[in-house]
């Protein structure tokens, strides 16, 4: 169960931080249901821009055909790291690639798999997004710099606007810089849990001992 309060946080973050407000809109292909799809849907249209829309049996094929193909550069294209290495395929040597921003989410994201696109397309901005969707969307980003060399896994960077990201250990307490811990999310987008299932809300919601207000609670990535 996602608020409304969690889901205009996010998109008034998005706004900003990709450029929307800037024009340029975007493309959507990925299902309605998808919560990759809140990002190129609605991020534009609450920014006054335009989104074009793909018929959903046009799959990784019609996306790349829009990328190259379109008359307009889109602000931010939404994806996968799997969306990622088919298009790589599929755009191969065309002459530019007409996009600001690919916003990589949904699962996780590997040096590897960016390198050809810092290669391909230096100016195209390459955006690690990582978030469960019980946290709405997205609740960190890192931006892979052109020339940046990436060595397995792409960091998922620091959280969103009003999201707090906390490491901690099995006390709930803030583990020192490079200790491993579990990854717990506070802040405007954490959800009211889960829809009739008390008992995986209250495993996966808890209480916040770090806001100092009461009522507030973190997710618990696992």
């Amino acid at each position: 169960m996602i608020t409304h309060r969690g889901v205009v946080n996010y998109l008034d973050w998005c706004r900003h931080a990709y450029g929307l407000e800037a024009g340029g809109g975007s493309v959507v292909h990925s299902p309605i249901g998808f919560d990759l799809t809140v990002t190129s849907l609605y991020g534009p249209l609450v920014s006054g821009g335009c989104v074009h829309l793909l018929e959903e049996e046009a799959g990784v094929e019609g996306l790349a055909a829009a990328l190259v193909g379109s008359e307009e550069e889109y602000a931010v294209v939404k994806l996968t790291p799997a969306h990622l290495e088919a298009l790589k395929e599929l755009i191969g040597g065309a002459e530019r690639v007409r996009a600001r921003r690919l916003v990589i989410g949904g699962e996780a994201l590997y040096g590897r798999e960016v390198k050809w696109w810092q290669e391909r397309a230096p100016g195209l901005r390459l955006i690690n997004e990582y978030g469960p969707t019980e946290t709405v969307v997205g609740c960190s980003v890192y931006e892979v710099r052109g020339g940046e060399e990436m060595e397995g896994g792409v960091p998922i960077g620091r959280g969103v606007g009003n999201t707090r990201l906390y490491v901690v250990d099995a006390g709930m307490q803030v583990v020192a810089v490079g200790v491993e811990g579990e990854l717990y999310v506070g802040g405007a987008g954490v959800g009211r849990g889960y829809l009739r299932d008390a008992a995986r809300t209250a495993e996966s919601y808890v209480p916040d001992p770090f806001s100092g207000e009461g009522g507030e609670r973190l997710y618990r990535t696992g």
